[in-house]
C-alpha cells in the first residue's frame, strides 16, 4: 500500500509538472450553422468541437490542479464574423453559486468566467472578456506594465444558464473588437479563467506561474482559425442630452447634440473622435479643504480621456484634467476693480486620438484636443462698468507616443507632449525617453526614463528648460524580490501645462525588498511583507527632504479576511522647501512615527466591514495625527447593496504657512478636524438596468491656536501677528442616476444632481456643531441639476445593410 501511495504521489507531481510547464493548445473549428447566444449549447457544433480542460489554480494555491467536482470544459468555434466560446462549468453545490447583479465592469460577489485573447500571440497585450453568473459583462485591455484597464469597452454578446450540475456561459466576440494579423492561418494566444467566488479561488486553463511577473507570456495557443478578414471597424455613437439647472442665480435649460466616432484605420490602429463633447453626467469631484502649497489632483472621469489610454500613460507625462481645466492666468485688476465672474473650466471644442500597435510590436499614439478662448468679468465698483478680460486663449494640446515592444516583455518609448496657446501666452513642450527591460525568463528588470521640458513664456519672463532622469534595477520573480532606484530632477523641470508635478530641484535614492508566500499555509491564503527605504535631498543645499523607512504586511486569512498593518518611520529631521512659497526658504520638520492597521472582512458575506485606524507621533510631543476609517456594507440581495463610509482625520498642532506680513512668512499652529461621510447604494433591476445613489458630505475646519514666524534656519518663532484666519469648509454632493443599456453599446440615462459648497475664511469663531454646519450649507448657493441623455451605438457593418 505504501508503494502504491508513493507511486500515486509521484504520478501526481509529474502530472502537475507537465500541466504547468507546457503551453496548452486548443483547436478552433469553423461553423456554418447559426449560433444563438443563449447559454444553451444545443447547436450541433458543440457536440463535436474540441474541448479544453484540466484547469490549474492561479490563486491562492498556485499550481494546484482543479478538483474533479469543479472542472471546466471550454470550446471555441468561429465563422466569418466572430469567435464563439462555450464554457461548461461544474459545481457540486450549484445552489450556492454566487450571482450578484452589478453594473458593467463591476465584478461584485459573483462567480466568473473569462477569456484572454492575444491575436498576435506576442505575449504583450490581452483583450480580456469576463461574464458573471448573473450575466454581467466586464472587459479590459491588459498589459503587464499597466495591468487591467477597464475603461476600454467592447460590444459583444453573452448569456449564462444555471444548471443542476453548475453553470454554462456562452460568448460571441466579434472580430471588430480584437486585433490580429492578416495571415491566412492564425495562431492566437489564449487563456481561460474561472473564479469560484465563494471559495475565493481562481483557475486558468493554461497555468500562470505566480513566480513569474508576466502573465501574457503564459497563455496557451488557439489554432485552427483560417481565412478570416478583419471587418471594417467604423462605429458612430450619436447622442443628445437635455439639462435643467436651478441655482440661486436662476434657472437655465440646455440641449446638446453630438457624436462620437470610432474608426479602424487598419487592423492595428483606431481613431477616436468626439464632436461637440458632453461630459455633464460624469462623476463629481471630491473637493477638499486644501491648505497646502500644491493644487488638489482630481481623478479623470470623462470617458474619452480614460478609455484606451495605456499608450498615453507612458512616462507619466499626461494629466488629462489640464485639458478643459481652469484658466492658466488671472485678470490684473486696477483700483476699485474686482473680478465678479471667473470660469471654473474651459470648454473643449473637440478631441481626437489615434492609437494602436502593429504585429511587430510598434505602438503609436496621437492625442489632440482644442479648447476655446475663455474670458473673466471685471467690475469697476465706482463706475459700475464691466469689462471682459481674456484669461485663456484658444489652445491646442497634443501628445505623441512611439512605443516599441520586443522579446515579448520589454519596451522602449519616446513621448512628447505639447501645449500651444494663441497670443502672448506661454507654450510648453516636454519630451521623454522611457524604457522597461526584462530578462527572457522575467527574472530581472531594468527601467528608467529621461525627460526634458522647455517653456516659452512669450512675454517679459525669460524662457527656461529643465530635465529629470530615473533608473530602477530589481529582481521581479520568486518569493524574495528587491529593487534599487534613484532619480534626479533639476530646478527648472516643468511639465505642468499638460502633466502634473509638485516637486523639483531634488534627487532620490531608494531600496525596496519583499517576501511573499506562493501557496497557502495553515494560517494564510496570501502573505506579503514589504520594506522600503526612501530618501530625498534638495539639490542646492543637500538637505534631506524625505527620509522614510516603510514596513508593511498584506495578508488574507484562510477564511479570506484581509489584514494589513505597517509602520512608517522618519528618524531624521527633514526640510520642506515648498510650504513657504518662497525660493530658498525652508521649514524644519520633526521626526515622526506612523503606525496603521487595516482589516477588511470577506465580501462574500452579506455584511462586511472595512476599518483602518492610524496614529502618527512626532518628536514634538504636542503634535500628532490621528486617522480613522470605517466602512460597513450590506448586500440586501443580489440586486440591492448599501455602503456607508466615514473617514475622520485629526491634526493636532499642525503647522502651515498662512500669510505674508511684509517680508515675514507667517505660519499658523492649528488644530484641524476633517469628517467625510459617504453613502453608496445600488438597485439592479436587471443586468442592463440599474439605479445608483452616491452622496458625499465633507466638513473640514482649521482653528489657529497661535502664529509663528519662519526663521532663516527653518525653525519657527512666536509672532505677534493677530489676524483672524480660521477656516470652515463644507461640501455636499449627491448623484441619483438611472441607467438602461437598451441595446448593445446604447444607453439611456437620467441623472439628478444636488450640490453645495461653503468656504468661510478669516473667521474669528468656528461653529463645531455638525448639525449647524450641515443645515447652514443648504442656505447658500444650492445647485439642482436634472439631465437626460441618450446614446445609440451604430456599427457600419450593420448600418450599410439598411440601404
Amino acid at each position: 500500500m505504501t508503494k502504491i501511495r508513493c507511486l500515486f504521489v509521484v504520478l501526481t507531481l509529474l502530472a502537475c509538472l507537465v500541466s504547468t510547464a507546457q503551453r496548452k493548445s486548443l483547436q478552433a473549428i469553423s461553423v456554418t450553422e447559426n449560433i444563438t447566444v443563449d447559454g444553451i449549447l444545443d447547436e450541433e457544433i458543440w457536440k463535436t468541437a474540441p474541448i479544453g480542460s484540466d484547469f490549474v489554480m492561479f490563486a491562492p494555491d498556485n499550481g494546484k490542479l482543479v478538483d474533479e467536482t469543479k472542472k471546466t470544459n471550454v470550446q471555441v468555434v468561429y465563422n466569418d464574423d466572430a469567435v464563439y466560446i462555450a464554457a461548461t462549468m461544474y459545481d457540486n453545490e450549484p445552489q450556492k453559486i454566487l450571482k450578484e447583479v452589478t453594473q458593467r465592469d463591476l465584478f461584485g460577489t459573483s462567480e466568473h468566467f473569462g477569456v484572454f485573447i492575444n491575436g498576435y500571440n506576442d505575449g504583450q497585450q490581452d483583450f480580456r472578456f469576463f461574464v458573471s453568473a448573473a450575466n454581467v459583462q466586464m472587459d479590459c485591455v491588459f498589459t503587464d506594465q499597466q495591468g487591467e484597464d477597464y475603461t476600454w469597452d467592447a460590444i459583444w454578446e453573452s448569456n449564462v444558464k444555471i444548471t443542476d450540475f453548475g453553470w454554462v456561459a456562452e460568448l460571441k466576440i466579434p472580430y471588430a473588437w480584437l486585433r490580429f494579423s492578416e495571415y491566412p492561418v492564425q495562431t492566437w494566444g489564449i487563456n481561460f479563467y474561472r473564479e469560484f467566488r465563494r471559495d475565493r479561488q481562481q483557475y486558468t486553463w493554461n497555468f500562470i506561474d505566480a513566480k513569474i511577473a508576466n502573465e501574457s507570456m503564459q497563455s496557451g495557443y488557439l489554432e485552427g482559425i483560417q481565412y478570416i478578414e478583419p471587418p471594417t471597424r467604423l462605429f458612430f455613437i450619436p447622442y443628445s442630452s437635455f439639462y435643467y439647472e436651478d441655482t440661486a442665480r436662476g434657472a437655465e435649460q440646455k440641449f446638446k447634440i453630438g457624436m462620437d466616432i470610432k474608426y479602424g484605420i487598419s487592423d492595428a490602429f483606431t481613431l477616436d473622435a468626439i464632436l461637440v463633447p458632453d461630459f455633464g453626467q460624469t462623476r463629481f469631484d471630491n473637493v477638499i479643504l486644501n491648505l497646502g502649497p500644491f493644487e488638489q489632483q482630481f481623478n479623470e472621469n470623462r470617458p474619452f480621456f480614460t478609455e484606451g489610454t495605456e499608450l498615453f500613460n507612458k512616462g507619466n507625462l499626461l494629466y488629462t484634467r489640464r485639458i478643459g481645466g481652469t484658466p492658466s492666468t488671472y485678470p490684473v485688476t486696477g483700483d476699485n476693480e474686482t473680478v465678479t465672474e471667473y470660469p471654473s473650466a474651459i470648454n473643449l471644442i473637440n478631441a481626437v486620438k489615434v492609437s494602436g500597435r502593429t504585429k511587430k510590436g510598434l505602438g503609436i499614439g496621437v492625442l489632440n484636443a482644442i479648447t476655446e478662448r475663455t474670458s473673466a468679468v471685471v467690475l469697476d465698483t465706482v463706475s459700475g462698468i464691466r469689462r471682459k478680460v481674456e484669461v485663456e486663449p484658444m489652445a491646442n494640446y497634443n501628445v505623441l507616443v512611439v512605443d516599441q515592444r520586443f522579446n515579448q516583455n520589454s519596451s522602449v518609448s519616446l513621448v512628447n507632449t505639447n501645449v500651444t496657446r494663441g497670443g502672448s501666452y506661454r507654450d510648453a513642450n516636454v519630451s521623454a525617453a522611457v524604457f522597461d527591460l526584462n530578462t527572457k525568463k522575467n527574472t530581472y528588470n531594468a527601467s528608467g526614463n529621461f525627460k526634458y521640458s522647455y517653456i516659452n513664456e512669450l512675454g517679459n519672463n525669460p524662457d527656461y528648460d529643465g530635465f529629470s532622469a530615473a533608473l530602477s534595477l530589481g529582481e521581479t520573480s520568486g518569493k524574495f524580490r528587491y529593487r534599487v532606484a534613484g532619480s534626479y530632477v533639476s530646478k527648472d523641470y516643468d511639465n505642468n501645462d499638460l502633466g502634473i508635478n509638485f516637486l523639483t530641484n531634488y534627487h532620490t535614492l531608494e531600496a525596496y525588498g519583499s517576501y511573499r508566500i506562493l501557496n497557502p499555509t495553515k494560517r494564510f491564503n496570501t502573505f506579503t511583507f514589504y520594506t522600503e527605504w526612501y530618501s530625498e535631498f534638495q539639490n542646492t543645499t543637500g538637505r534631506m527632504q524625505q527620509g522614510t523607512l516603510n514596513m508593511y504586511v498584506n495578508s488574507t486569512s484562510r477564511k479570506n479576511h484581509y489584514f494589513g498593518y505597517g509602520v512608517n518611520i522618519r528618524p531624521f529631521k527633514t526640510y520642506d522647501f515648498y510650504e513657504s512659497l518662497t525660493e530658498g526658504r525652508f521649514v524644519e520638520l520633526p521626526e515622526n512615527y506612523r503606525g496603521w492597521v487595516y482589516f477588511s472582512s470577506n465580501y462574500n458575506y452579506k455584511f462586511a466591514l472595512d476599518i483602518q485606524p492610524a496614529l502618527t507621533l512626532t518628536s514634538e510631543k504636542d503634535r500628532l495625527n490621528f486617522e480613522f476609517f470605517i466602512s460597513p456594507r450590506y448586500r440586501v440581495s443580489n440586486r440591492v447593496m448599501l455602503i456607508y463610509s466615514y473617514d475622520y482625520l485629526y491634526n493636532k498642532n499642525n503647522r502651515g504657512r498662512i500669510a505674508f506680513d511684509g517680508d515675514d512668512i507667517i505660519f499658523a499652529r492649528r488644530d484641524r478636524d476633517t469628517h467625510t461621510h459617504t453613502i453608496e447604494s445600488k438597485f439592479a433591476i436587471n443586468n442592463r438596468m440599474t439605479v445608483n445613489l452616491l452622496a458625499r458630505y465633507y466638513w473640514s475646519y482649521a482653528k489657529n491656536l497661535a502664529y509663528e514666524e519662519l526663521q532663516p534656519n527653518g525653525k519657527l518663532a512666536p509672532s505677534d501677528y493677530n489676524q483672524y484666519l480660521n477656516v470652515n469648509f463644507n461640501s455636499w454632493n449627491v448623484d441619483l442616476s438611472y441607467s438602461w443599456w437598451f441595446a448593445p453599446g446604447s444607453q439611456l440615462s437620467f441623472l439628478y444632481r444636488n450640490n453645495a459648497l461653503s468656504d468661510k475664511r478669516n473667521l474669528g469663531y468656528i461653529d463645531k456643531n455638525l448639525g449647524d454646519n450641515f443645515t447652514d450649507l443648504f442656505r447658500g448657493d444650492l445647485n439642482n441639476v436634472f439631465s437626460v441623455s441618450i446614446r445609440y451605438f451604430l456599427d457600419y457593418n450593420n448600418v450599410k445593410g439598411w440601404f
